[in-house]
Order: C-alpha cells, then structure tokens, then sequence
C-alpha cells in the first residue's frame, strides 16, 4: 500500500517529508518533551509508548515523530488519517491487532492524523481497544484536543503540545536540508543571501514543513550561474513563499486571541492590544463581537476610575454600524487604545458580584418601611414612607440613614479603587 512512510512514496516526496528525522537525535525541537531524560523520549527509547495525543500548529512535529516512532518500535506501525477513514477501516484495524496481540504477542501502534476530524461516534470505535491495550493510540491533531477529542479517550491518553519552532531551530533545520546530499538538497551548489533565509523563517511563522517546502522551491527553480552555483536572494525567497495565513478557524483560537487582547487592554499594554485587535481584524472576526467585548471590559476592568470608557466603547459600536468596515478599523482601534491607557479598577465587577452573591445565598430581608414605595392610596396607613430623608434637602444632598434590608445593616459591596474618578469618589465621601 502507498504510504508516507513507504520508501517508494519518499521518492516522489517533497523536501519537507523526504527530510523527516529518522532518531530522535535527528529529531529538531520540542525539546521539551523529547529532550533527553524527558518522559515521552524514555518511553520511545524503551518501546513501552502508551496512548498519546499530539497537540500542535501545523509543522511542528507531529507527523515526523509518528514516523521516528515508527522505525524505532517493534510493534506493527499502522497509520491512518481521519479525513480519508472511516470506522470500518478503523475496526479492521482493531480486529487484526487483537488477533496479533493474541497469536503472537506483538502490540499494534496506530498513528491516526487529524483524529479531530473523526466525529464522536468514530472516536467512541477507538475506546474498547485503547483499554484493553489491543491498540497503542497516537492521535495527531492542530485543533486543541479538549474541544475536539472525546474526554473518555483523552483521559486515556498523555496529552503533549507540540510548539512553533523558534528561529535557531528552524535555521538549523534549513541549513541541515541545504547540506545533506541523501534526504536534502546537498546535490545543489546553493548559496543562500543570509537575509533570504531571515525570509523564509519568519514567514513560515514555526512551519518548518512551509519553511522546507518554500526552501526546495527556491532551489529548484532558479537557473545556475555558469559556473553551477544556485544563488538565492531574498526577492526569490519572497516568490517562493506566502504571507503567513491567519489560523483562525476552531472555537479555541477565536477565544484565545479574545483572552490576549482583553488581557492586554487590562494590563494597559496597549501596542500588544492593537497587535492582537489587528489579528483578529485581519483573519475575518466579525467586528461587532469584538466591540461587544470592549463595551463589558469598559465596566468591568475600568468601571469608575475611567467612566467615559463605557461611553468610548458605545461610541465606537455605533461608529462601527455607521460606516462599517475597513473605516471602522480606525474608530475600534481609537477604542482600544483609550481602554488600554484609562485607569483600572475592578471595583463595579466586584461590587455587583457580592450583591448577588448575598441574594443568591438568601439574604432577602424586607424593604425598610421608609423606602417603600407611597405613590398609591393607602400606602401612608401602612406607614410607607415615614421617616424617610430626602437628601437634596440637606447639605451636599447628602444625608445617613438606612438603605438596606435589617439583616445587612452595615454590608458593603462598592469600594472605589484609588485610580483616576474613583480617588474624587473616596475624597468627596470624606468630605
């Protein structure tokens, strides 16, 4: 069968599946789970790998360690991806491992890309032969594993995240690739302008396979000089590979980029808040949501100590209504740099939070009789109303008398901070 990891397959292979590691020492990065001494290298090392599930962006690793699994293991190595799968595949699979596992007391690894594209029913298929240890899962998956993958065969399973490369390991890897005459480029008198390789990196943004992929592109199509030398400069660099494109497409990346820049709003880094409002901006978010979100966090993160933010963020929601985008890009963008630059205080969260805390626990005193409402006939024989101040006849239209029920005589649930109109509100309470 044609498979990826077959040798007639690698011949037709771009670089960046040709170039796959075949050890872990050719292995390049996630030195955080495969460095030496670290669990899931011992357990490759000792072929005693139990269910895991690959965690990661897209060119990280994960196929690539599958596949060094898979020439180090003496258990059968199965692979199937979930795109092109379905569960009767899944179940021969299962029913030749048992037997195997039966007859000759050989394990079965089955290395299952994309496993978030199966759907429950699918993954459920899994569940019997994960716990009876007829089949060694390894499921590989971009998408965050706790939305997409079932909590029974996650819990089953050791979950390890796969990082973007930094640079240093993605120059190493573009390097090794242009030298090695066996799986790489090294066939090639390549020289590579150093600014043409900063290209490639930080485009492919961790991707080592878009970065491998782009790297042979060049390579392969750009005419020797007379005297054989392929030269690559950063303009062919630029040909021979796309502006990142914004991954923006799962619940989890929508509601991290959201976290980063309320995040960032509140702890007034305002450059890192307009950097993530142009992400989001810039992989398709509906504008409205993001507004909706400035117009809480103008409460809840700035509240009193800056009130004209929950103005600012009204504003800017009818501004958006008005002229739409891209104009409104600017009038958004004006909103988070004021929410970002007021002062903070979380005192109007926090104040509503422990009323409703009170209520919900049943403190649910009675209406002082001074309080209650007077405007029907017959309230006064009930005695309504008497006894009540009306402030604006007193000095500062303010005066002391009870407000709430008997029983939290004395609560308090609003404690202004000590930022921006909040300090006026503590002083004139003094005063």
């Amino acid at each position: 069968m044609f498979d990826l990891f077959s040798d007639t397959a690698k011949q037709f292979a771009p670089l960046a599946d040709r170039f796959r590691p075949r050890n872990l020492d050719e292995y390049i990065g996630q030195q955080h789970i495969i460095g030496k001494g670290k669990l899931l290298r011992r357990a490759i090392e000792a072929d005693r790998l139990t269910s895991i599930i690959l965690y990661g962006p897209p060119g990280t690793g994960k196929t690539s360690l599958a596949y060094v699994i898979s020439q180090v293991t003496k258990s059968e190595f199965v692979r199937l991806n979930a795109v092109s799968t379905g569960v009767k595949e899944v179940r021969e699979v299962i029913e030749k491992a048992a037997e195997r596992l039966k007859l000759y007391g050989q394990r079965t690894i089955l290395f299952l890309d994309e496993i978030h594209r199966f759907n429950k029913s699918q993954q459920d298929a899994l569940l019997p032969s994960v716990e009876k240890g007829e089949i060694i899962l390894i499921g590989a998956t971009t998408e965050n594993p706790f939305f997409e993958v079932n909590s029974a065969l996650l819990s089953r399973s050791l979950l390890f995240r796969l990082e973007p490369l930094t640079y240093e390991e993605m120059k190493t890897a573009l390097r090794t690739a242009l030298e090695d005459r066996e799986r790489g480029l090294g066939e090639y008198h390549v020289v590579m302008d150093e600014d043409a390789l900063e290209h490639l990196i930080t485009t492919a943004n961790g991707d080592l396979r878009k970065a491998l992929n782009a790297l042979e592109l060049a390579v392969t199509t750009t005419e020797p000089d007379l005297s054989e030398i392929i030269h690559v400069t950063k303009q062919v660099a630029e040909e021979s590979i796309q502006q990142p494109a914004m991954r923006y497409d799962t619940a989890d990346q929508r509601y991290d980029m959201m976290s980063a820049l309320i995040k960032s709003i509140r702890g007034s880094a305002t450059d890192a808040a307009l950097y993530w409002f142009a992400r989001m901006l810039e992989a398709g978010e509906d504008p409205k949501l993001i507004v909706r979100r400035l117009i809480v966090h103008a409460s809840e993160d700035i509240g009193m100590a800056n009130p004209a933010a929950l103005e600012q963020a009204i504003a800017t929601f009818h501004a958006l209504e008005a002229v739409g985008l891209p104009e409104a890009r600017i009038n958004i963008a004006q909103c988070v740099i004021f929410l970002a630059e007021s002062p903070k205080s979380n005192s109007v969260i926090r104040a509503i939070d422990s009323a409703l805390s009170d209520v919900r626990a049943g403190k649910l005193g009675q209406v002082p009789k001074h309080l209650r409402d007077t405007h029907y006939k017959g309230a006064k024989q009930l005695g309504h109303g008497i006894g009540y101040k009306y402030p604006h006849d007193y000095p500062n239209h303010y005066v002391e008398q009870q407000y709430l029920p008997d029983e939290l005589t004395g609560r308090r649930y609003y404690y202004p901070s000590d930022q921006g109109m909040e300090m006026k509100l503590q002083q004139r309470k003094r005063d």
